[in-house]
């Protein structure tokens, strides 16, 4: 059956909103590096009979372009979701998934600063707008935590999360035309899995937090393996691939919208004023860097 890339499109930024509430929701059961770890086990189980024959034929071009490889599993599957994790453990899934919307902007910007693209008026604009709603919702539209610089560690570390996957997105948009979708991203889960082996094992012999095995963990763990990872992967590519890159980016918007939904009734996060109006802001200049003249 043929679902509507729409669908498509939604179900993926519903499901990772998801994560950003089942990241907070296990905080206290299982520890941040850990999770991210044993999500990629997971995905790499469950994925690897569906990309091994494209891997094996498109072998040669990951060998290639080997340097991009590592990169990619670096920043987007050892690094990203990783240091969600960890700053999941001082904010909300609120203010995560809000922050996760100005990753446009943080690639204009990095194009800007390392590519020397030029930023057109609609982009320096847009670029302003939603930097003005970041800094609202990491002070929390305090004045004084701003000229205190007072900021949530939580907070702080999603931002470089944040700066890791725009620069795994310039990359994936640089060697689109050379890198295979599939097998691209079952060598990266790999790499970036066995990257984040060591940082587990020392995070589980140092931290006095021990895994509370239960359903709840285990759910979490099947959930950002399998539902974040792969469905809500195959979901997104299918979409993109029907509308088009530029036509699907504005479904990202979503991504806040769902986890705030879910925060609100799984764990009884209360929507701040400042979490909204910096949300906005950050949406809104999203939309108008997006504008093409």
């Amino acid at each position: 059956m043929k679902y509507p890339p729409q669908l498509l499109l939604i179900l993926a930024t519903l499901l990772w909103g998801g994560n950003f509430v089942i990241g907070r929701a296990v905080a206290g059961e299982i520890p941040p590096i850990t999770l991210a770890f044993l999500r990629w086990v997971v995905a790499f189980a469950v994925f690897f009979p569906i990309a091994y024959q494209r891997t094996r034929k498109e072998w040669n071009t990951l060998k290639q372009n080997w340097g991009a490889v590592i990169m990619l599993a670096l920043t987007g599957v050892a690094s990203f979701n990783t240091l969600v994790y960890i700053g999941l453990y001082d904010t909300t899934s609120i203010n995560a998934s809000l922050m996760n919307s100005s990753t446009p902007i943080v690639i204009y910007i990095l194009s800007f600063i390392f590519l020397k693209e030029r930023l057109t008026k609609y982009q320096l604009a847009g670029t302003m707008l939603s930097l003005i709603g970041v800094l609202f919702i990491i002070s929390g539209g305090s004045l004084q935590s701003l000229l205190g610089f007072s900021f949530n560690k939580g907070d702080l570390i999603v931002l470089v999360a944040v700066c890791c996957w725009s620069i795994y997105s310039l990359l994936i948009k640089k060697y689109a035309g050379r890198l295979p979708g599939y097998s691209t991203f079952l060598v990266t889960i790999a790499i970036g899995a066995l990257m984040l082996l060591p940082f587990t094992l020392y995070e589980l012999l140092t931290t006095s937090q021990t895994i509370v095995w239960s359903t709840t963990t285990i759910g979490a763990i099947f959930y950002v393996g399998v539902i974040a990872s792969i469905v809500a992967f195959l979901s997104w590519n299918t979409g993109v691939v029907a509308l088009g890159v530029n036509k699907a980016g504005i479904y990202l918007n979503f991504i806040p919208l769902f986890a705030s939904i879910f925060a609100v009734i799984f764990l009884n996060e209360k929507l701040l004023l400042a979490q909204l109006i910096g949300g906005v802001t950050i949406i809104v200049g999203v939309f108008i860097s997006s504008i093409k003249k």
